[in-house]
């Protein structure tokens, strides 16, 4: 009876890291390693070139990230697998891979046995992540998604004039300090502040600033 081979396409920009897992995986006689790429775009051009069976990707690479390879490659080859290899195990990278079609992370401290383990069932078309895990990444990316929504929402109609009057203020500066820092007239930084003002929603200078740093459009 003939084995049948999973093709691995290894994505790892450190050298020895890659080739170490070469040799790892080499030792199974089930797991073929059909290339090496080391940047996002040499990824895709590998994956398209080998059709390999699943993609075993670091996170981070020089041209971009694993989510950006990965979403590539899927949309060139569905049936490939992804499964990330990294040391960054935050749920925002994690949430990102998933998104762009990733079956699941493995850690870069796994065993060689637990890192071929789900090897062979990424390929088998399983999906590595808990429904709990799922959900709490999910609801950190609706999360964020609202909290940007809200931070546009707050500067929508801020000139750009009255966004460096902000940055101003929120340096603490008072009017006739913005005037002579942007060279206009006081009364001029005034009707600026007043539109600010309205704009966040605020009822004064202080608030106005902490309205804006709470939405990220200053520091």
């Amino acid at each position: 009876m003939l084995l049948t081979k999973i093709n691995v396409l290894l994505v790892e920009d450190h050298r020895l890291v890659s080739e170490g897992l070469s040799s790892l995986l080499s030792e199974y006689p089930d797991l073929s390693v059909t290339g090496i790429a080391a940047t996002v775009a040499d990824a895709v051009v590998q994956a398209s070139l080998f059709k390999p069976d699943l993609v075993l990707m670091d996170y981070r690479l020089p041209d971009g990230d694993g989510a950006q390879a990965t979403e590539k490659i899927r949309d060139r080859l569905p049936d490939t697998a992804v499964l990330i290899l990294s040391a960054d195990l935050s749920e925002a990278s994690m949430a990102r891979a998933v998104e762009a079609g990733a079956c699941g992370f493995v850690s870069k401290t796994a065993s060689a046995e637990e890192l071929v383990d789900a090897i062979r069932r990424a390929a088998d078309g399983e999906f590595l992540l808990e429904a709990a895990t799922m959900a709490r990444l999910f609801e950190r990316r609706r999360q964020a998604r609202r909290q940007e929504t809200e931070r546009l929402a707050v500067g929508a109609g801020m000139t750009n004039r009255e966004r460096e009057v902000l940055g101003l203020m929120a340096k603490g500066m008072d009017n006739f300090e913005v005037a002579t820092e942007l060279g206009i007239g006081y009364g001029t930084v005034r009707t600026y502040v007043r539109g600010v003002l309205e704009k966040l929603g605020s009822h004064s200078r202080l608030q106005a600033v902490a309205i804006a740093r709470q939405a990220g459009l200053v520091n």
